[in-house]
């Protein structure tokens, strides 16, 4: 009758049994009955447990505290909105030169690529309401930092571009969202943008509640139209307002303030986990029961089943922007605790005695893995400091204890398998390590298999291609190629084409680069995970080969101008080869070796035109993720601080050929 949900208890008139409500009327009607003798049991959608015995403790409601989420998909303006809410209330002063910049995006890769990687906890006061706001990334590949930060929030905010209307990921960040009984706010934004369509966006934001099963409490969510660039909010599209006064009202109104027991033994999920040089480590969730104090003895209990003795050094809560020290905190509001050095996301901060732990986080599995491995190439340590499979293994499972999308498996060899969400999920973990100065090189990115009742089956993506009508035919050619199964096929009467499917998250791996190459850099991707599909036999590679390094050496003007004819080059003159380095691109589908340190012949004679200039073309230059999607699986990215390059496995060409030749002769057999 239950499935896999947590009752409370709370006091009601009746003396009969006790009544089950939805999840809709958990708070609504649960408020109604506070104050009263007898027991009504009442879904806490934070808890995905099994029903427990009821207890006799009395749940309320703070009115004080409202605790929400922003969710979107990428770029439909969450950080904006937020930045915009901050202003308005005073939480940070603007100063002429800031008026534009996205003061949550403080990660320099969150900057640089104009996206949200990590979930960040902020806090705005209105009035006598503190409305503390998580800020989620939009990618699909931070999915897992969504999904934890949907348990320690009463409502969210669904953020829906008034142009794009619902996205791939709009579906994976309301699908946890409705599954977990959270109301959403839906927010129609940007609607000053050109060409844009708030009804249509507002209709097909309804068919997906559809679509997803929403319950009838859900559908009937409120609705505003807003400009996060332009700081307004408004409940009527013809008439704009000055200011988010009404978005403020409406989280108020229709987020119900977060239902706990203060007076319950100590209950708090850690659900992120920070460090600061000063304090250590330090556990951020919602306070689900009780109080917590600063020098209060804890229990931390581990999802291994361990319990620790703990202290808490220093407590912390969210103003605005700043994290604050604070004395003491109860059920309800969101803390930052100093003072558990083993803490670990998923880890319950309990009462010192009788502790409870509370349900752990469920968190989709990795798709995608990429070997990480010791960087054994020539010109290894000349530019990193770390390099070894101590520090590398050190990195790892210091990452593993905040991203729990993450999974790390130590292989032979130095090498270790990588496992994440997407490519964009693994890239910025290798970007970040490259910053911090690591050297090391990694393999092409894999998909992660499963078997279910003897079949193979392998992760497959929901895919939306936003295109302009000139390049229509060669995209869809490419995606054929692929294997994309065509779901939709959309004409925007603005010239731009709207392609989508499902297709293989294997095929799927470098499409990105070749769209934006057929498109001029105008073609827009976006997927989420779909699910696991039959694994198919055709395999995405390369169309053509590289050109392979016989010897070390400088690369020279001489050497390089014959090999451009027939190739794209990936260095300049002048610059470090080593043998087995890949230099540029072959013209054909076969690797070829070449020399690119070659050097002119020294004669008694000059030939006419002997010493004229020579015009090389522009080197192509990779980026990190251009790199690993460009690899085949012989090929390995070589990553430094300074330079990211391309290599054979093996660099030997003697060792590679006989190694070649022993797979022909396999497959012959």
């Amino acid at each position: 009758m239950f499935g896999n949900d947590l009752w409370y208890n709370v006091p009601v008139y009746s003396t009969s049994p006790p009544l089950y409500f939805t999840i809709a009327e958990k708070i609504d009607r649960a408020d109604e009955w506070l104050g009263t003798g007898n027991l009504l049991a009442v879904k806490d959608p934070m808890d995905l447990s099994t029903p427990s015995p009821l207890k006799n403790t009395s749940l309320q409601r703070r009115n004080d505290v409202r605790n929400i989420a922003i969710i979107a998909h990428v770029d439909h303006g969450k950080t904006t909105l937020v930045d915009a809410m901050f202003r308005q209330t005073g939480e940070f002063k603007v100063k002429a030169d800031q008026a534009q910049e996205c003061l949550m995006d403080s990660n320099p890769q969150e900057r640089e690529r104009g996206i949200t990687i990590l979930a960040k906890c902020t806090s705005v006061q209105v009035g006598e309401t503190r409305i503390n706001i998580v800020d989620t990334p939009g990618h699909a590949d931070f999915g897992s930092e969504v999904e934890r930060i949907l348990t320690m929030v009463d409502g969210v905010i669904l953020l829906i571009d008034a142009l794009d209307g619902p996205m791939p990921q709009t579906r994976f960040v309301l699908r946890k969202s409705l599954e977990l009984g959270l109301k959403p706010i839906v927010v129609i934004n940007k609607v000053d943008r050109p060409f844009a369509d708030p009804p249509k966006a507002l209709n097909n934001t309804f068919d997906l509640f559809v679509d997803l099963e929403a319950s009838d409490e859900q559908l009937d969510f409120p609705i505003l139209y807003a400009s996060g660039k332009d700081g307004w909010a408004s409940d009527d599209l013809h008439t704009p307002s000055k200011d988010l006064q009404p978005l403020f009202a409406a989280i108020v109104r229709h987020v119900p303030g977060p239902a706990a027991d203060p007076d319950s033994p100590l209950q708090m999920l850690t659900t992120m986990v920070d460090y600061n040089s000063y304090v250590g480590r330090i556990a951020i969730g919602m306070i689900h029961a009780g109080r917590i104090e600063k020098n209060q003895a804890v229990t931390l209990m581990k999802q291994d089943g361990r319990t620790l003795s703990a202290r808490v050094m220093k407590l912390y809560g969210f103003f605005g922007l700043e994290r604050r020290e604070i004395f003491s905190a109860q059920a309800g509001d969101i803390v930052a605790v100093a003072g558990m050095e083993e803490a670990r996301v998923g880890d319950t901060v309990a009462a010192a005695e009788n502790p409870q732990a509370l349900p752990p986080l469920e968190i989709d599995e990795p798709t995608l893995s990429i070997e990480f491995m010791v960087n054994d190439s020539p010109f290894s340590g000349r530019e990193g400091k770390f390099m070894t499979s101590r520090h590398l293994r050190e990195r790892l499972e210091q990452e593993l204890k905040t991203n729990v999308g993450l999974n790390v498996e130590e292989m032979a060899l130095n090498a270790f398998k990588v496992s994440g969400r997407g490519e964009l999920h693994l890239s910025v973990l290798i970007e970040t390590m490259r910053r911090e100065g690591f050297e090391l090189a990694v393999s092409r990115p894999q998909v992660i298999l499963k078997t279910e009742n003897g079949k193979v089956l392998e992760p497959a993506e929901y895919l939306l291609v936003d295109v302009e009508q000139t390049y229509q035919g060669v995209v869809i050619e490419n995606l054929g190629k692929r294997g994309l199964a065509m779901k939709n096929m959309h004409v925007d009467g603005h010239h731009r084409v709207r392609l989508e499917g499902v297709i293989t998250a294997r095929a799927l791996i470098g499409f990105k680069a070749e769209l934006l190459a057929q498109t001029k850099g105008t073609g827009l991707m976006h997927h989420s995970f779909h699910g696991y599909v039959p694994r198919s036999s055709g395999a995405t590679r390369r169309a053509a080969g590289v050109l392979v390094a016989k010897e070390s050496g400088l690369a020279t003007s001489y050497a390089l101008q014959s090999l451009q004819e027939r190739s794209v080059l990936f260095v300049a003159p002048q610059m470090d080869i080593y043998a087995g380095m890949i230099v540029g691109q072959n013209s054909r589908e076969n690797d070829m070796v070449v020399n690119p340190c070659k050097k002119k012949a020294l004669t008694n004679m000059r030939a006419a035109g002997s010493d004229d200039i020579v015009q090389l073309t522009p080197p192509r230059i990779f980026t990190l993720e251009q790199a690993i999607a460009y690899i085949e699986d012989d090929e390995l990215a070589e990553i430094t601080p300074k330079l990211i390059r391309l290599r054979k496995k093996e660099l030997d060409h003697s060792l590679r050929r006989k190694f070649e030749k022993r797979e022909e002769d396999l497959s012959d057999e």
